[in-house]
């Protein structure tokens, strides 16, 4: 068995998998909030009950949103009870297990570029793209993370100066401390704030593309200059890196008309004559955490 666990803001999820990384069981409990231990002690419980329900002790992978450093220290914004606190060694202490660790949009990259919609393509880009903008290269079936295990973070590349001024737009700050990355234009809240900026005021993203779906001018422009942004930020992605595909999840990616488009924006970005790589909607969604994360320890087990 291989355990993948998804620890997120408000949920912890554990998933079990056979050898074959088939489904078992699944189930989850309520994040405590504010408190390290609190935490690690519910993260224990879940892999005793795992044990019990299972009769193993599996090979356990950990997924966990914001940043993990050189270190093994965690900078999360949705689980502040864990910055600076090396979550996946502690959690190997108090078990004597090995536990992997990794971001929780690699996690998703991983997923799906081992049995998920990037399944057959060589080198895959998982892209999130939902409160916010980040994601995973695999290459053959293997996540690279990079020197210091921040490859993949495309929210952050910086607002190109061309679009800045074709569509008149202010630098945002955004909250990893960078002036203009394009996760503040391209992330779901980014999005309001486009059809605001250009003069469709919509409390949220279902409602803005409901109003450009109606064929309303300024929803329309905000869907276009988004398109633009996100269409220059994959096309230097693919400049980088050339992936086969773009697996993408979060929620924008759920705007079936949304996605089509995007391969065209890329093209607008490329050189002339090199097509964009093919988009494509996730398969796993939101199971792709835990999954992806029992992946990376099944992959530990080879």
């Amino acid at each position: 068995m291989i355990y993948g666990i998804d620890i997120g803001g408000t949920k912890i999820e554990i998933a079990v998998f056979d050898s074959d990384l088939a489904l078992r069981d699944r189930w989850r409990i309520t994040t405590p909030q504010g408190d390290y231990d609190a935490l690690l002690d519910a993260i224990i419980r879940l892999i005793a009950e795992a044990d019990i329900r299972f009769g193993s002790e599996a090979a356990i992978g950990l997924g966990i949103p914001g940043l993990i450093d050189g270190q093994g220290r965690s900078l999360s914004a949705n689980i502040p009870a864990a910055n600076g606190h090396r979550v996946a060694v502690d959690i190997a202490r108090r078990t004597g297990r090995t536990i992997v660790s990794e971001n929780d949009c690699r996690c998703f990259a991983i997923s799906e570029a081992v049995g998920g919609a990037g399944t057959g393509f060589d080198t895959v880009f998982g892209a999130i793209l939902g409160t916010g903008a980040a994601g995973g290269l695999v290459s053959q079936g293997r996540l690279l993370r990079g020197r210091q295990g921040i490859a993949g973070e495309y929210g952050h590349l910086p607002l190109p100066a061309a679009l800045a001024e074709r569509y008149e737009l202010p630098l945002r700050k955004c909250g990893c401390g960078l002036p203009a990355c394009v996760e503040s234009y391209v992330a779901g809240p980014g999005l309001t704030w486009l059809g605001r900026h250009h003069g469709a005021d919509y409390r949220d993203v279902p409602s803005l593309a409901a109003a450009w779906r109606s064929g309303d001018t300024a929803a329309l422009a905000a869907r276009d200059c988004f398109l633009d942004i996100l269409g220059a930020t994959f096309a230097n992605v693919t400049m980088m890196v050339d992936p086969d595909v773009i697996v993408l999840g979060g929620g924008l990616s759920l705007l079936d008309d949304l996605v089509p488009l995007i391969p065209t924006a890329i093209t607008h970005h490329l050189f002339a004559g090199f097509p964009a790589p093919a988009v494509v909607p996730a398969r796993f969604g939101d199971a792709s955490g835990a999954r992806g994360a029992a992946i990376l320890a099944w992959q530990t087990t080879l």
